[in-house]
């Protein structure tokens, strides 16, 4: 329980750093100078004011020196991290899985946030967090339940299928639609998210990320009459989806 309680605080924590860095990174700005500012007027936030999720309820949402709103993006993506570090905390326990996927998980909320808010993925997340998907596949409990190859293999296989399933689709999209489908950032962010399922989730991701997209798609058509639909949300949360139901995924599979 004490444990329980340790990586929920953790999980609020870091997510304060996540917000920084989904802000400041597709800026290509420091995220450790300046200090936690508000965005409008600048003025340095207290630390009293700087406590994840409950400090935006005592403020009710405001500044406290210009009392502009501030994002309901804060207390999400803290909440969210919360969430992730207790729920693999509860999956896989104290040890380097834990770490590992709180680490991917985390890169997978910045880039999906930074997409929906700039159209950009930052390529520290990308390709700073790619290598670990690497180095980690000795140890992935995915490769050793869903892979018969070498782990360092199926790493590497699954970085490239990733990647280059979404060029192809970027490819493709602009052939037929004479537009840009696919920017560079999802296929180095697919390639992420390869590295750490391998080959066999990359592609499932690739395939249920549509099925997310489609309903918020037809409802942001119906509401503001554009096509606006930024991709990485989508497939951050396809992979995390396979992440959590690969076993049952994969028993149907091979049923099948």
């Amino acid at each position: 329980m004490i444990l329980q309680i340790f990586f929920i605080v953790l999980g609020l924590i870091i997510g304060s750093f996540l917000n920084v860095c989904i802000y400041r990174l597709p800026k290509e700005e420091s995220v450790v100078t300046p200090g936690s500012h508000c965005v409008k007027c600048n003025k340095p936030i207290k630390w009293f004011d700087n406590i994840p999720v409950l400090s935006f309820f005592i403020l009710r949402g405001k500044c406290r020196g210009c009392k502009e709103k501030i994002s309901k993006r804060y207390p999400l993506v803290e909440s969210l991290s919360a969430l992730v570090f207790s729920s693999y905390y509860n999956i896989f326990g104290l040890g380097i899985e834990m770490i590992f996927f709180s680490i991917f998980t985390s890169g997978l909320i910045v880039a999906a946030f930074s997409d929906w808010e700039t159209r950009l993925i930052p390529d520290e997340v990308s390709l700073g967090i790619l290598p670990l998907g690497i180095v980690f596949s000795f140890f992935n409990p995915v490769f050793q339940e869903a892979y018969s190859q070498n782990p360092l293999v199926v790493s590497l296989i699954g970085a490239l299928t990733g990647a280059l399933m979404i060029y192809l689709t970027g490819v493709l999209g602009k052939l037929v639609f004479k537009k840009e489908a696919m920017g560079f950032g999802d296929v180095k962010f697919m390639a992420l998210i390869g590295a750490f399922l391998g080959y066999k989730l990359v592609i499932l991701s690739y395939f249920i990320a549509p099925f997310f997209a489609l309903s918020y798609g037809v409802y942001r058509k119906i509401r503001y009459k554009d096509d606006y639909l930024p991709y990485g949300p989508f497939l951050a949360i396809a992979a995390v989806f396979v992440l959590f139901f690969r076993e049952k995924i994969l028993d149907v599979i091979f049923y099948l």
